[in-house]
């Protein structure tokens, strides 16, 4: 199982008005870590070929993040795809070394010139896993 990791640093547009980084931030930060996943593991042919979309989130909220402070994010894919659709597992780490965020995240594969579901190949799914 490769895992792959992003750190974030909030900004001062991320906080909600009880002054931590707003629940609608981190799933932008959940699927800016699967994007940047796949950009660093898939091969130029797939990029062109495939899209994913996120069909599904379940999220535990663990702990606030304050602007200035940086989260080291860290995303793997476990288990088999299940038809078009592949589970992947995000968590966000505070400096402090506590976890913030924890996820489930449940993304489909569209082929990209016609957009509709495609099942995920050995060979699309193989990148995740070395």
């Amino acid at each position: 199982m490769s895992r792959f990791t992003l750190s974030i640093t909030a900004q001062d547009a991320d906080i909600d008005e009880l002054g931590h980084v707003n629940n609608a931030v981190w799933v932008q930060w959940i699927q800016r870590i699967a994007t940047a996943h796949w950009e660093a593991v898939a091969p130029v042919e797939h990029k062109l070929a495939y899209v994913w979309v996120v069909t599904r989130h379940e999220i535990d909220y663990r702990g606030s993040v304050f602007a200035g402070e940086t989260v080291v994010g860290e995303t793997w894919v476990e288990g088999a795809p299940k038809g078009a659709r592949f589970d992947r597992h995000v968590r966000f780490v505070g400096d402090d070394g506590k976890v913030k965020l924890e996820a489930v995240t449940t993304w489909a594969l569209l082929d990209r010139g016609t957009g509709r579901l495609m099942r995920v190949r050995e060979d699309v799914a193989a990148p995740f896993y070395s």
